[in-house]
C-alpha cells in the first residue's frame, strides 16, 4: 500500500531525495510513510512489516542523514543471512549515491582479510552477527561511535539462535544510540530486546495478511511415492512466471532440484550448504529470469526481495504455521495474482493441520492424472538435520561422532583407575 504523502513531505534529506528520483520511486509505502518521520526525529522504532514493504529505504533515510564520512563506524545493520547482507548493503549504497560514505558488507563464507581492509574506512556496516563478532574479537572494528543500530528481519535472526550474539554486539555500542527493529512477527525474544536495549520505542505495524482475491491457495492429496511426479507435472502444466519450491531440508532441496533437471525443468537449488559466490550467482540468474524455478529452504529464501513470482509450491509443509504465511507472501504482490500449491502426503498431515487452523482460505483440489517422472538421483548419506537420534549422536549441532562428518566415534578400551589420568582442578 502506498501513501498519499511525498518523500519530501516526510522530511527526507536532499541526497536521498535525489537517489529516490534516480530510481524512479513514486510514493512512499505505508511503512515508509509511518516510520521515516519517527526515524529522522531520532526515535527508537519497532516496525512490523513483511519483506518487500520498503523498510530498507525507511531506515536508510535516518542512517544517511546522521553519518559524517570518515568518522568511524556510525551505523550497524544486523541481518540474519549472507544474501540479506548483500541485498541491504547494496540498497544503502544506492540510496547514498549522492552522499560520499563507505558502506561495508560483512558476512561469513568468504575471506575475512578483504573485510578487514574495508572496515578501516567504513562509515556503515551491514553484517551477519557471527562474522561481526569475529571482527570484534579480532579488534578489526570498533563500534564505540555508532549512532544507529538496525536489527533487520529480527524474528528470523532470533529464530536462528543469534540472540546472544546480537546482545554481545549491542553491548559494544554506546548506550545513547538510536535502535530500529524490523520484524514480520513478534516473539518473546523481541520483547526481551525491547525492554533491555530500546528506549521507549514507537511501535508501527503494517503487516498485511494475504488477499484471498489475489492469491489462490490449494492443496492436493498425493501418495508419497507420487509427490515428485506431481510436482514435475504441475511445473510443466502451470508454467507462467517465476516459481519458488519450498523444502524443509537441504537434502530434499538437492533431491528435488537434481531430479527436476533430469526431467527437463530449468531450476536451481539454494540453501546454506552452498558457497556464497554460488548462492549469489543463483539469485542473480533467478532475478533476471534465466532460471524458471528456485528450489529453496526457508532460511535461504527468507528476507530476499524477489519480484514477479507467480507460483509458490510447498513440496514439504513447513512445521511453523507462521512460516507458511511468509512463503505464500512471495507471490500476489503489487496487485498481481498468484497461486500457492501444497503437495500433501501422509507425512505432512501433522504440519498441515497447524497451517489450516490459521488459514481457512486453502481449498482442496483433486489429484490430476499424471505420468511418472524420472527419478535419477537418490539422496545419499544423511545430513545432521535429517538424522534420527541414536546412540552415536554427538552433542553438538546434532552431528554424530563428535561433529566429524557423522562418523561413528572410536570405542576406546576402558582404562583402569590407575591408568586413567586424573584431571587437575584447572582443567575442569
Amino acid at each position: 500500500m502506498k501513501s498519499t504523502k511525498t518523500f519530501k513531505a516526510l522530511g527526507v534529506t536532499k541526497p536521498v531525495l535525489d537517489a529516490i528520483r534516480a530510481q524512479k520511486f513514486d510514493k512512499p509505502t505505508e511503512i515508509q510513510a509511518r516510520t521515516i518521520p519517527l526515524i529522522l526525529s531520532g526515535r527508537d522504532v519497532i516496525g512490523g512489516s513483511k519483506t518487500g514493504s520498503g523498510k530498507t529505504l525507511a531506515f536508510s533515510c535516518g542512517i544517511i542523514k546522521k553519518v559524517i564520512p570518515h568518522k568511524g563506524v556510525q551505523a550497524v545493520v544486523l541481518v540474519p543471512t549472507r544474501e540479506l547482507a548483500e541485498q541491504v548493503g547494496n540498497a544503502i549504497i544506492k540510496f547514498s549515491k549522492f552522499k560520499r560514505m563507505s558502506v561495508v558488507k560483512v558476512y561469513g563464507g568468504v575471506s575475512i582479510n578483504p573485510q578487514i581492509e574495508h572496515l578501516r574506512r567504513a562509515d556503515v556496516v551491514v553484517a551477519t552477527p557471527g562474522r561481526l563478532l569475529d571482527h570484534i574479537d579480532r579488534r578489526t572494528v570498533r563500534l564505540n561511535a555508532v549512532k544507529t543500530l538496525v536489527l533487520d528481519e529480527a524474528d528470523l535472526m532470533l529464530d536462528m539462535g543469534f540472540l546472544r550474539d546480537v546482545e554481545k554486539i549491542i553491548r559494544e555500542t554506546p548506550k545513547r544510540r538510536q535502535t530500529l527493529l524490523f520484524s514480520a512477527t513478534v516473539s518473546d525474544d523481541i520483547y526481551h530486546l525491547e525492554k533491555k536495549h530500546m528506549h521507549n520505542p514507537e511501535k508501527i505495524s503494517v503487516e498485511q495478511f494475504v488477499d484471498a482475491s489475489k492469491l489462490r491457495q490449494v492443496y492436493i492429496d498425493v501418495l508419497s511415492q507420487e509427490k515428485f511426479s506431481l510436482l514435475v507435472h504441475l511445473l510443466k502444466e502451470e508454467r507462467s512466471g517465476l516459481v519458488m519450491v519450498f523444502c524443509n531440508t537441504r537434502r530434499n532441496t538437492d533431491f528435488v532440484a537434481k531430479n527436476l533437471k533430469a526431467n527437463n525443468v530449468q531450476c536451481c537449488a539454494i540453501h546454506g550448504g552452498l558457497t556464497q559466490s554460488k548462492r549469489q550467482q543463483i539469485l542473480q540468474d533467478f532475478h533476471r529470469g534465466k532460471t524458471y524455478a528456485l528450489i529453496c529452504t526457508d532460511v535461504a529464501a527468507r528476507g530476499l526481495d524477489i519480484q514477479d513470482v507467480s507460483h509458490i509450491y510447498n513440496y514439504d509443509v513447513c512445521k511453523d504455521a507462521k512460516q507458511y504465511i511468509h512463503r505464500i507472501g512471495r507471490t500476489a504482490r503489487a496487485g498481481k495474482e498468484g497461486k500457492a500449491i501444497t503437495l500433501l502426503s501422509d507425512r505432512d498431515h501433522d504440519n498441515f493441520s497447524k497451517v489450516s487452523r490459521l488459514n481457512r482460505d486453502i481449498e482442496h483440489i483433486e489429484m490430476p492424472e499424471i505420468p511418472s517422472a524420472q527419478i535419477v538421483y537418490r539422496p545419499t548419506g544423511r545430513t545432521p538435520t535429517d538424522r534420527r537420534p541414536g546412540r552415536f549422536m554427538g552433542r553438538r549441532n546434532g552431528s554424530g561422532g563428535g561433529g566429524r562428518g557423522g562418523q561413528r566415534p572410536r570405542i576406546l578400551r576402558r582404562q583402569s583407575n590407575a591408568a586413567r589420568p586424573r584431571r587437575s582442578n584447572a582443567s575442569r
